[in-house]
Protein backbone atom coordinates (compact mmCIF):
# COMPACT_ATOMS: atom_id res chain seq x y z
CA UNK A 1 0.00 0.00 0.00
CA UNK A 2 1.49 3.31 -1.04
CA UNK A 3 1.98 6.05 1.56
CA UNK A 4 -0.49 8.28 -0.27
CA UNK A 5 -3.48 6.06 0.46
CA UNK A 6 -5.83 7.19 3.26
CA UNK A 7 -5.24 3.99 5.23
CA UNK A 8 -1.50 4.71 5.39
CA UNK A 9 -1.84 8.30 6.56
CA UNK A 10 -0.68 9.37 10.04
CA UNK A 11 -3.05 8.43 12.86
CA UNK A 12 -4.58 11.52 14.45
CA UNK A 13 -5.60 10.00 17.76
CA UNK A 14 -8.05 12.66 18.88
CA UNK A 15 -10.35 10.02 20.31
CA UNK A 16 -9.18 7.70 23.06
CA UNK A 17 -11.28 5.59 25.38
CA UNK A 18 -12.20 7.70 28.39
CA UNK A 19 -14.05 6.89 31.57
CA UNK A 20 -16.28 9.54 33.07
CA UNK A 21 -18.76 9.88 35.90
CA UNK A 22 -21.96 8.03 35.12
CA UNK A 23 -25.41 8.24 36.63
CA UNK A 24 -27.02 5.05 37.84
CA UNK A 25 -29.29 5.05 34.79
CA UNK A 26 -26.39 5.46 32.38
CA UNK A 27 -24.46 2.67 34.08
CA UNK A 28 -27.46 0.37 33.99
CA UNK A 29 -28.06 1.11 30.31
CA UNK A 30 -24.40 0.45 29.53
CA UNK A 31 -24.53 -2.89 31.33
CA UNK A 32 -27.86 -4.10 29.98
CA UNK A 33 -28.19 -2.60 26.50
CA UNK A 34 -24.66 -2.63 25.04
CA UNK A 35 -25.11 -6.12 23.65
CA UNK A 36 -28.36 -5.07 21.96
CA UNK A 37 -27.36 -1.78 20.35
CA UNK A 38 -23.58 -1.67 20.66
CA UNK A 39 -20.90 -3.10 18.39
CA UNK A 40 -17.43 -4.21 19.42
CA UNK A 41 -14.46 -2.81 17.56
CA UNK A 42 -13.10 -5.48 15.26
CA UNK A 43 -10.56 -4.94 12.46
CA UNK A 44 -12.83 -6.10 9.67
CA UNK A 45 -15.40 -4.36 7.47
CA UNK A 46 -18.91 -3.95 8.80
CA UNK A 47 -21.76 -5.34 6.75
CA UNK A 48 -24.33 -2.57 7.16
CA UNK A 49 -27.22 -4.72 5.95
CA UNK A 50 -26.41 -7.37 8.53
CA UNK A 51 -25.66 -4.83 11.25
CA UNK A 52 -28.96 -2.95 10.89
CA UNK A 53 -31.07 -5.77 9.52
CA UNK A 54 -31.92 -3.86 6.35
CA UNK A 55 -30.53 -1.98 3.37
CA UNK A 56 -30.68 1.78 3.97
CA UNK A 57 -28.41 4.83 3.68
CA UNK A 58 -25.99 4.88 6.60
CA UNK A 59 -24.88 8.06 8.36
CA UNK A 60 -21.79 8.09 10.58
CA UNK A 61 -21.65 10.42 13.58
CA UNK A 62 -18.28 10.98 15.23
CA UNK A 63 -18.45 12.05 18.86
CA UNK A 64 -22.15 12.11 19.74
CA UNK A 65 -21.72 13.37 23.30
CA UNK A 66 -24.76 12.49 25.40
CA UNK A 67 -26.70 11.40 22.31
CA UNK A 68 -29.56 13.90 22.45
CA UNK A 69 -28.99 15.19 18.92
CA UNK A 70 -28.31 11.71 17.56
CA UNK A 71 -31.57 10.32 18.92
CA UNK A 72 -33.59 13.31 17.70
CA UNK A 73 -32.21 13.03 14.17
CA UNK A 74 -32.61 9.26 14.03
CA UNK A 75 -36.20 9.54 15.21
CA UNK A 76 -36.95 12.14 12.53
CA UNK A 77 -35.27 10.07 9.80
CA UNK A 78 -36.43 6.47 10.31
CA UNK A 79 -35.50 5.41 6.76
CA UNK A 80 -31.79 5.95 7.42
CA UNK A 81 -29.28 4.08 9.59
CA UNK A 82 -27.07 5.91 12.10
CA UNK A 83 -23.75 4.61 13.35
CA UNK A 84 -22.50 6.61 16.32
CA UNK A 85 -18.96 6.75 17.65
CA UNK A 86 -18.28 7.95 21.20
CA UNK A 87 -15.53 7.24 23.74
CA UNK A 88 -17.18 8.57 26.91
CA UNK A 89 -18.95 5.82 28.85
CA UNK A 90 -21.52 8.27 30.21
CA UNK A 91 -22.44 9.39 26.70
CA UNK A 92 -22.73 5.82 25.44
CA UNK A 93 -24.95 4.92 28.41
CA UNK A 94 -27.07 8.01 27.83
CA UNK A 95 -27.69 7.23 24.16
CA UNK A 96 -28.39 3.57 24.89
CA UNK A 97 -31.11 4.69 27.27
CA UNK A 98 -32.56 7.07 24.69
CA UNK A 99 -32.59 4.33 22.04
CA UNK A 100 -34.55 2.06 24.34
CA UNK A 101 -36.94 4.74 25.60
CA UNK A 102 -37.75 5.95 22.08
CA UNK A 103 -37.77 2.45 20.53
CA UNK A 104 -35.22 3.47 17.92
CA UNK A 105 -34.06 0.53 15.81
CA UNK A 106 -31.89 2.56 13.41
CA UNK A 107 -28.92 3.39 15.70
CA UNK A 108 -25.82 1.35 16.50
CA UNK A 109 -22.91 2.45 18.69
CA UNK A 110 -19.17 1.78 18.63
CA UNK A 111 -17.04 3.03 21.53
CA UNK A 112 -13.61 3.22 19.93
CA UNK A 113 -11.11 5.52 18.22
CA UNK A 114 -12.70 7.07 15.14
CA UNK A 115 -9.65 6.74 12.91
CA UNK A 116 -9.29 3.03 13.55
CA UNK A 117 -13.00 2.46 12.97
CA UNK A 118 -12.85 4.33 9.66
CA UNK A 119 -9.74 2.52 8.51
CA UNK A 120 -10.77 -0.99 9.44
CA UNK A 121 -14.57 -1.18 9.80
CA UNK A 122 -16.05 1.20 7.20
CA UNK A 123 -15.88 0.15 3.57
CA UNK A 124 -14.79 2.69 0.94
CA UNK A 125 -17.65 4.67 -0.64
CA UNK A 126 -20.22 3.17 1.75
CA UNK A 127 -21.47 6.15 3.78
CA UNK A 128 -24.32 8.45 2.80
CA UNK A 129 -23.25 11.14 5.24
CA UNK A 130 -21.09 12.12 8.20
CA UNK A 131 -21.96 14.27 11.22
CA UNK A 132 -19.22 15.85 13.34
CA UNK A 133 -20.85 18.17 15.83
CA UNK A 134 -18.82 20.21 18.31
CA UNK A 135 -15.62 18.15 18.33
CA UNK A 136 -12.98 18.91 20.95
CA UNK A 137 -11.53 22.29 19.85
CA UNK A 138 -8.17 21.83 21.58
CA UNK A 139 -8.00 25.62 22.02
CA UNK A 140 -4.35 25.91 23.06
CA UNK A 141 -2.09 26.52 20.09
CA UNK A 142 0.28 23.71 21.03
CA UNK A 143 -2.66 21.30 20.96
CA UNK A 144 -4.06 22.27 17.54
CA UNK A 145 -2.32 19.25 16.01
CA UNK A 146 -4.73 17.08 18.01
CA UNK A 147 -7.80 18.51 16.32
CA UNK A 148 -9.74 15.93 14.38
CA UNK A 149 -10.48 18.00 11.28
CA UNK A 150 -7.16 18.01 9.49
CA UNK A 151 -6.34 17.26 5.86
CA UNK A 152 -5.20 13.67 6.44
CA UNK A 153 -8.28 12.72 8.43
CA UNK A 154 -10.64 14.37 5.97
CA UNK A 155 -9.00 12.48 3.10
CA UNK A 156 -9.66 9.22 4.93
CA UNK A 157 -13.22 10.26 5.67
CA UNK A 158 -13.90 11.28 2.07
CA UNK A 159 -12.71 7.88 0.87
CA UNK A 160 -15.56 6.32 2.88
CA UNK A 161 -18.23 8.62 1.42
CA UNK A 162 -20.26 7.59 -1.60
CA UNK A 163 -20.62 10.03 -4.49
CA UNK A 164 -23.07 12.76 -3.51
CA UNK A 165 -22.76 11.99 0.20
CA UNK A 166 -22.53 14.91 2.60
CA UNK A 167 -20.27 15.97 5.47
CA UNK A 168 -21.80 18.22 8.13
CA UNK A 169 -19.58 19.77 10.79
CA UNK A 170 -20.43 22.29 13.49
CA UNK A 171 -18.37 24.09 16.12
CA UNK A 172 -18.71 26.95 18.57
CA UNK A 173 -15.01 27.88 18.35
CA UNK A 174 -14.43 30.44 15.60
CA UNK A 175 -10.73 29.63 15.14
CA UNK A 176 -11.56 25.93 14.68
CA UNK A 177 -14.41 26.84 12.33
CA UNK A 178 -12.00 28.75 10.11
CA UNK A 179 -9.56 25.82 10.14
CA UNK A 180 -12.38 23.42 9.23
CA UNK A 181 -13.45 25.65 6.35
CA UNK A 182 -9.90 25.86 5.04
CA UNK A 183 -9.32 22.11 5.27
CA UNK A 184 -12.63 21.14 3.66
CA UNK A 185 -12.37 23.71 0.87
CA UNK A 186 -8.91 22.47 -0.01
CA UNK A 187 -10.06 18.88 -0.49
CA UNK A 188 -10.58 18.46 -4.24
CA UNK A 189 -13.27 15.80 -3.72
CA UNK A 190 -15.53 18.06 -1.66
CA UNK A 191 -17.81 20.89 -2.74
CA UNK A 192 -19.19 23.51 -0.36
CA UNK A 193 -22.99 23.80 -0.39
CA UNK A 194 -22.76 27.40 0.81
CA UNK A 195 -20.66 30.46 0.25
CA UNK A 196 -18.45 29.88 3.26
CA UNK A 197 -20.34 28.81 6.38
CA UNK A 198 -23.83 27.35 6.05
CA UNK A 199 -26.99 28.26 7.96
CA UNK A 200 -27.81 25.61 10.56
CA UNK A 201 -29.69 22.91 8.63
CA UNK A 202 -33.05 21.95 10.09
CA UNK A 203 -31.78 18.39 10.41
CA UNK A 204 -29.44 19.47 13.23
CA UNK A 205 -31.63 20.32 16.23
CA UNK A 206 -30.70 23.14 18.55
CA UNK A 207 -29.45 21.65 21.83
CA UNK A 208 -30.05 23.24 25.24
CA UNK A 209 -26.31 23.86 25.57
CA UNK A 210 -26.15 25.56 22.18
CA UNK A 211 -29.27 27.64 22.82
CA UNK A 212 -27.77 28.87 26.09
CA UNK A 213 -24.53 29.79 24.30
CA UNK A 214 -26.41 31.71 21.63
CA UNK A 215 -28.30 33.65 24.30
CA UNK A 216 -24.94 34.61 25.79
CA UNK A 217 -23.74 35.83 22.42
CA UNK A 218 -21.58 32.85 21.50
CA UNK A 219 -21.29 31.96 17.83
CA UNK A 220 -21.92 28.61 16.16
CA UNK A 221 -20.61 27.77 12.71
CA UNK A 222 -21.98 25.02 10.44
CA UNK A 223 -20.23 23.60 7.39
CA UNK A 224 -21.97 21.37 4.87
CA UNK A 225 -19.98 19.84 2.02
CA UNK A 226 -20.84 17.12 -0.49
CA UNK A 227 -18.60 14.64 -2.24
CA UNK A 228 -18.27 15.32 -5.93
Amino acid sequence: MSPETPEAMPHIRSFVHRRSHMTQGQRQALETLSAKWGLDYEPHTLDFEKTFGRLAPTILEIGFGMGETTATIAQARPDENFLGLEVFNAGVGSLLGRIEDLALANIRIISHDAVEVLKHMIAPQSLAGVHIYFPDPWPKTRHHKRRLIQAEFVELLVSRLSAGAYMHCATDWEHYALQMLDVLQNNASLQNTADGFAPRPEQRPLTKFEARGLRLGHGVWDLVFVKR
